[in-house]
């Protein structure tokens, strides 16, 4: 039954990354079914991400529209949600998305941003060359940076880890 549920609540796209499941993104961490109701915990990108009301709501949709009435989606803060969540496939469809994906996990990049220049070497998800450069902190949303290519020029989101 838990495998059916998470083949169905997988079928729900981030919102602001239609390419990736909810579940690719890790920010499904549970699915229980107990005595008839459908209990989803989520965990938000960030605290203030505002695909979080969407992501409640297309979750809910998703299960009803499989049979499933009962449902509750149940939101955790703690632990806080990290890019080291992500899965391999959603990494994928980020590059195929043209949106370079965490280049380390969260802690190697805390440790990364001690160095001089404060922007990792992020390889460019049009033609992977490491010749980039950070220009913005903040991109498409909070949690990307804008950077460019130095080789194609391309524009290019980055997924910053956290």
């Amino acid at each position: 039954m838990e495998k059916e549920l998470y083949e169905i609540v997988n079928r729900v796209k981030d919102p602001e990354i239609p390419t990736i499941s909810v579940v690719e993104l890790g920010v499904v961490r549970n699915i229980e079914h107990i005595d008839g109701k459908v209990i989803v915990t989520i965990t938000p990108t960030y605290s203030g991400c505002p695909a979080l009301d969407v992501m409640r709501n297309d979750i809910a949709l998703e299960l009803k529209e499989s049979g499933y009435e009962d449902v509750e989606i149940k939101t955790v803060l703690s632990p806080a949600w990290t890019t080291d969540w992500l899965s391999e496939t959603a990494k994928h469809k980020l590059i195929e998305s043209n949106i370079a994906p965490p280049i380390s996990s969260a802690k190697e990049y805390a440790n990364l941003l001690n160095v001089v220049d404060d922007s990792p070497a992020v390889p460019c998800p049009y033609c992977n060359t490491k010749d980039t450069r950070l220009v913005a902190e903040f991109g498409t949303t909070a949690c990307k940076s804008l950077y460019v290519c130095n080789d194609c020029s391309q524009p290019f989101d980055y997924f910053k880890p956290h």
